[in-house]
């Protein structure tokens, strides 16, 4: 007997969930787990922004901006709730609804910058967005309420890796499912000629619009995850250049393929940190003034080279076979 294609996703997620455990009952590196958990974020991230830039060829440079929306409400509220009882188990369905809240709240702040702004185009539309990014993240460095400078403190651990890849999951099945609908080849339509798909009846900026708040939703889920991992929201962790290491991830993986974020978001997370360690063994070791952001040389050297010998990244819009929902499922 065949297993449709469409539950896959779910098959690959519980061998990965079931590999992990296995590996953390053998003695697994809680640094390997947060790496796990870290890249797991990025994957909603990037898929998300992968729906604005790559699917209905948008192109947005604030994608942390919303992030920090999400992070800072879904913090807020958990906050609360856990100093009213600190009673961890009892507050995971309040933690689900704080990071619905979340991303709510940074979709609603999606359709505020995109009514305005989504007729605009190219470098012009980056520019807006990466403008709105850095407007958000300097709103919550001067609230005092969520910690101003300091960042938002005592938020509860939350994020395990269970409820990481739980998001993960439905983040790639929805955005996938969008992707392979009616609606996803109305938003390819506009990606490819903007002006036919209008002429032909398409509401292109309607559709941009509602594109904008879905991706902003989902990357305030990633944002509340991400404060709820590291147990503060502080708005240095969602400045430009961060929005500009998901948008690698998106480039790199293939513009318009979820499969590519998917690898890209784990494959430049482990880079990361490998760099960073990497250039920390060399500072102690040769006294050489390098460290903190220098591993974004790397990243920057990535996306010339993406740019110049495979514009496509490594997965072009190709999608694996479990990312594809087979024609006969479709009827």
């Amino acid at each position: 007997m065949k297993i449709p294609r469409t539950p896959w996703l779910l098959v690959v997620a519980a061998g990965f969930w079931a590999v992990v455990q296995l590996l953390r009952l053998v003695g697994f590196n809680d640094y390997y787990l947060f790496i796990a958990n870290l890249s797991l974020v990025y994957v909603i991230l990037a898929v998300s922004l992968n729906l604005i830039n790559g699917i209905i060829g948008q192109f947005s440079l604030g994608h942390m901006g919303f992030a920090a929306v999400g992070a800072y409400v879904s913090g807020s509220i958990t906050t609360l709730i856990y100093k009213l009882s600190p009673n961890v188990a009892a507050h995971y369905p309040g933690f689900v609804l704080a990071l619905v809240a979340g991303g709510v709240a940074a979709a609603l702040v999606g359709v505020a910058i995109g009514f305005p702004t989504l007729r605009l185009k190219g470098d012009y539309l980056a520019i807006v967005t990466l403008g709105f990014g850095e407007i958000i993240r300097t709103i919550f460095n001067n609230i005092d309420a969520v910690g101003g400078p300091r960042g938002l403190l005592g938020i509860p651990k939350f994020s395990t890796f269970t409820v990481i890849l739980a998001f993960a999951l439905i983040t790639v099945a929805v955005i996938r499912n969008i992707a392979e609908s009616a609606h996803g080849r109305n938003m390819i339509a506009i990606r490819e000629n903007e002006l036919a798909a209008d002429l032909v009846g398409i509401d292109t900026t309607g559709y941009k619009v509602k594109v904008f708040a879905l991706g902003a939703f989902f990357a305030g889920v990633g944002g509340g995850l991400y404060a709820h991992l590291l147990q503060i929201a502080h708005p240095t962790q969602f400045g430009f250049i961060y929005s500009v290491q998901v948008l690698i991830m998106v480039y790199a993986g293939g513009v318009g393929s979820l499969t590519g974020s998917v690898l890209a978001a784990f494959a430049l997370t482990i880079l990361t940190q490998v760099l960073k360690s990497f250039l920390s063994w060399l500072k102690a070791a040769t006294d050489l003034p390098i460290g903190g952001d220098w591993y974004m040389v790397v990243y920057a050297l990535l996306l010339i080279l993406i740019m110049l010998y495979r514009t496509e990244g490594l997965m072009g819009t190709r999608e694996a076979k479990l990312m594809i929902i087979p024609e006969e499922d479709e009827k």
